[in-house]
């Protein structure tokens, strides 16, 4: 996969069978990064590859678009020997407000209590709460699917406290009241239209189109990140979704999903250590899914070393030394590239023009390669924001339009304890739950129960098959997204014995 040139005109590639070994691409602001990852981006759905990115300034959309014949675009490809040439790609918007894009939801249950404590920066004692809340859901058949689930459920805890604190240890209704004002909070920021269904399906990530090119979605995150706590855990329960649900694939001709995360530091400013060491897990194994992950961010000291250490593929832009700390960081960084004998790595980092970079990937023997002097080549696609009306039309050509839009409210546990409470059903509570109740909240990852809710999800999902699906009414496709997002749900009681997933989806 083409990156560029260097000055003498030799090309430099990118190997799609180590694209999974993952990567980095740094460099202070107007460097060039976010040029360098459109062509990356471009270059793996050219190959087949689907890609998710966050587009966190709104000008990766004109991916959607064709490219426009700028002067400066046609300079450089001249200068590295090409012909350029525009192209518009594949692309899907997806967006957690549900604005500009197809909504993106998770439950309550797939988030887990180690990423919902992060999110609502609780202390040690409030966690521990908050996973009894979790425990005491699976054993009583609650459904924990949206904010007002987990609300009711804390409720729960809190009024049965006694009762409950032989088996799980004191509960104080002052504890539970403070993590009711953080989840005020999080509603405050708009996170309500996240927690729900129907659920993101995976599987919609890994789409290719008719030409067999891999569809690039992209995260509408200009809003997202106004919550940068929302919008760095978000994307860490994305990974832990693809690394819980895709099976182990080893290593395959190219990668079955490229993805990037931009403003990469926002992953680990504040991050506990039991949280950093996840991470390092998540993207050490996650490489066996098939999956790449490409971190985005100004310097490579932002990422912590454990995971730096794993990252094979580099594009370093230009790097200022202003203060000690930026020196620093220049000779950190060119001490992490195999050594070029044809120049200082250390000083080239200081002089690279925009649109220059350091660039180091992996040979196919996953060796890295000598650092060399690129001249990245520009994208085929428009750089730069798309207008409203353009994105309409994206969206309403979608072939996810309809599965997502429309949000459901099954019954899950804010209506059973309702009707608890009311006297519609019995409030003893440490009986099992009712047939077709019981459930757990980590049955929505992968492994045995992720199998079994979608083996029901597809005869469930059999049910509404047409002959033609793409004439499916917009309220058939909800409906049928509900009911397989339902089906993924089930479980059985054999999930209360399972440890809550690291990341949510993950098992400790």
């Amino acid at each position: 996969m083409l990156v560029g040139a260097n000055a003498d005109g030799v090309y430099n590639y990118l190997t799609l069978s180590v694209g999974n070994r993952h990567g980095l691409i740094a460099g202070a602001t107007g460097g060039g990064k976010t040029v360098t990852l459109q062509k990356l981006a471009e270059g793996f759905s050219n190959a087949g590859c689907p890609v998710f990115l966050a587009d966190v300034k709104g000008d990766l959309a004109g991916l959607s678009q064709t490219g426009e014949m700028r002067q400066a675009f046609v300079d450089r490809s001249l200068e590295i020997g090409l012909a350029y040439a525009v192209d518009r790609f594949p692309v899907v918007f997806w967006d957690v407000f549900g604005e500009q894009g197809h909504p993106v939801r998770a439950t309550i249950s797939e988030m887990g209590p180690l990423l919902l404590a992060r999110l609502l920066e609780l202390n040690d004692v409030q966690e521990g709460v908050l996973n009894v809340t979790f425990r005491v859901a699976d054993e009583q058949g609650l459904l924990l699917l949206d904010l007002k689930d987990l609300r009711a459920a804390l409720s729960y805890v809190a009024d049965n406290a006694g009762r409950l604190k032989t088996k799980y240890g004191n509960v104080a209704p002052a504890t539970v009241g403070a993590i009711q004002r953080q989840l005020l909070v999080l509603e405050a920021q708009g996170a309500e239209k996240f927690f729900g269904e129907p659920a993101l399906d995976i599987a919609d990530f890994l789409r290719v189109d008719r030409d067999g090119r891999g569809v690039i979605n992209i995260l509408a995150a200009d809003k997202l990140m106004r919550s940068p706590r929302l919008y760095a855990t978000f994307l860490l329960w994305l990974l832990s979704e693809l690394f819980e649900q895709l099976p182990e694939v080893g290593d395959l001709d190219k990668p079955k999903l490229v993805f990037f995360f931009d403003e990469a530091h926002l992953l680990f400013d504040d991050a506990p250590k039991a949280l950093l060491t996840a991470i390092e897990q998540v993207v050490r194994l996650i490489r066996s899914k098939g999956v790449g992950v490409y971190f985005v961010t100004q310097n490579p000291l932002d990422v912590p070393d454990s995971v730096l250490g794993q990252l094979g593929n580099r594009v370093l832009h230009a790097l200022r030394a202003f203060t000690p700390r930026d020196q620093k960081a220049v000779r950190a960084a060119a001490e992490t590239f195999r050594q070029n004998p044809a120049f200082d790595t250390a000083e080239a980092i200081m002089q690279l023009s925009v649109g220059e970079g350091l660039v180091s990937m992996l040979d196919a023997k996953g060796k890295p390669e000598i650092v060399d002097r690129v001249l990245v080549a520009p994208p085929a696609a428009r750089v730069g924001p798309i207008t409203p009306e353009e994105r309409a039309n994206v969206l309403a050509a979608s072939p996810l339009r309809g599965k997502y839009d429309t949000p459901i409210d099954r019954e899950s546990a804010f209506e059973v304890l309702q009707k608890r409470a009311e006297g519609h059903l019995s409030s003893a509570g440490a009986g099992p739950a009712r047939p077709g109740e019981q459930t757990t909240q980590a049955n929505a990852g992968g492994g045995v129960l992720g199998k079994i809710g979608g083996m029901v999800g597809g005869v469930v999902g059999g049910l509404f098959k047409r002959e033609n699906p793409k004439r499916m009414s917009t309220g058939e496709l909800a409906m049928r997204s509900a009911v397989q997002s339902a089906a993924r749900s089930i479980g059985t009681q054999i999930a209360k014995e399972v440890l809550r997933g690291v990341l949510g989806g993950i098992s400790r």
